[in-house]
């Protein structure tokens, strides 16, 4: 006859006593999560691992130092038996049999009344998993699963949809460089769960796809010089879509504070009373480089790097940017929305005393398929710009670490 399989449940042990026998590594795994639900726990060994005996100091457990003894079961709710002491193991068994307390075993699971399940957890949700069939029992394939399960919600790979009805807001997400692997897990879960997305030309594409049909995308894309969407009609469409009960992200490129535009959507939706969470995004200031062999600090050649905005010249009046300064650091320049200007961004800080020999990269495309390096240094890098058709996006970076490293091949190569 087949094996009734287990029926799982969901204790809550909030203020109710739990007894754990035993304070070796075994304890330590699951007295966190005992820890977290709440229950009042008191521990009998006479040791416990330094992580155990932290708790204990810690107030979070009460330490009961000596070995167990008939009687410690009373009143309890539930109990993990985990001595060493197989003789003692199976008189608390019994004891808890006796009092009708749930008891895990750690050397025994066929004799206990209860299995811990494989668990993890994901934005309120938690994930137990158990082997149906006692006699194929195997706690890495059941790891496996729950792992699976849950870096799938985590990552938005796995959608579960939302029945009940949801509090409306916008979520800023920052997306990255443009590879769409190097988005954030939470952004990627918020992405997978929207109702509309907000795009940026420079966020990662490719993940719009693997939106479900009833996605409404909106292509909020800033081409320079060209079409482009006025940031207000932005703000107002977050604010109506929102006000309407919808999940709205805003999908960005980069982090949403890097000259993202992020806290004028932020203040907009503040005003209309629109919940707004915040997700930030890999900046391409350090990961383009990256990317291309570059880093933007490195031992005995940059201690600081800068980052700033090359949208408008030095010498233009609306230019919050002290290219004066910046021409006297020793460290590393990184400059965003700067390809038509970095010829006279170059001669001005020439002028100001930075070599004309400091090696610079312009980074096309970075961690894209289209990526691609070009190199020049400050007196050259305006007729290369030129030469080599640079275009935007571009990622440029100025300084000795240019050098530093071998010379990574481009994507297509």
């Amino acid at each position: 006859m087949a094996e009734n399989p287990a029926y799982p449940v969901g204790l809550r042990l909030t203020g109710r006593k739990v007894v754990v026998l035993g304070g070796g590594q075994v304890a330590q795994r699951r007295l966190p999560a005992l820890i977290a639900a709440g229950a009042d726990i008191v521990l009998v060994s006479p040791s416990a691992t330094p992580s155990v005996e932290a708790m204990a100091d810690a107030g979070e457990i009460t330490w009961a130092r000596r070995p167990y003894q008939e009687g410690d079961l009373e009143d309890a709710w539930y109990a993990l038996i985990a001595t060493g002491d197989t003789e003692a193991n199976t008189r608390a068994s019994a004891e808890a049999e006796r009092h009708r307390v749930w008891c895990v075993r750690s050397d025994d699971a066929d004799a206990a009344t209860a299995w811990t399940p494989a668990t993890g957890h994901s934005e309120g949700v938690t994930v137990a998993v158990l082997t149906t069939n006692a006699k194929g029992r195997d706690p890495r394939h059941t790891a496996a699963i729950r792992d699976a399960v849950v870096e799938g919600l985590r990552d938005g790979t796995l959608v579960a949809p939302h029945h009940r009805t949801r509090t409306p807001g916008v979520a800023l997400v920052g997306g990255g460089p443009g590879d769409p692997d190097l988005i954030t897990v939470r952004g990627r879960r918020l992405l997978a769960e929207a109702d509309v997305v907000i795009a940026d030309r420079l966020g990662p594409r490719d993940l719009l796809a693997e939106l479900p049909p009833h996605v409404e995308v909106i292509d909020a894309a800033k081409i320079p010089y060209g079409r482009f969407m006025a940031q207000e009609a932005i703000n107002n469409a977050l604010i109506e879509h929102a006000k309407q009960g919808r999940s709205v992200v805003r999908l960005k490129g980069g982090d949403p504070y890097v000259f993202g535009r992020g806290m004028e959507e932020l203040h907009a939706l503040a005003e209309a009373g629109i919940p707004c969470t915040v997700v930030p995004g890999i900046s391409s200031s350090i990961s383009v480089p990256g990317a291309a062999g570059i880093p933007v600090t490195h031992r005995g050649v940059a201690h600081e790097f800068t980052v700033v905005s090359g949208h408008v010249a030095p010498d233009d009046e609306r230019s919050l940017v002290d290219w004066p300064s910046l021409a006297k650091l020793t460290g590393t320049l990184v400059i965003l929305m700067g390809v038509d200007k970095i010829g006279r961004i170059a001669e001005t800080l020439v002028a100001h005393g930075k070599s004309p020999d400091t090696p610079v990269a312009l980074v096309q495309e970075g961690t894209t398929a289209a990526q691609r390096r070009v190199d020049a240094t400050l007196a050259t890098v305006g007729e290369v710009v030129v030469a080599e058709d640079v275009k935007p996006p571009a990622v440029i970076v100025v300084g000795a670490v240019v050098a530093v490293g071998p010379r990574m091949p481009e994507p297509s190569e």
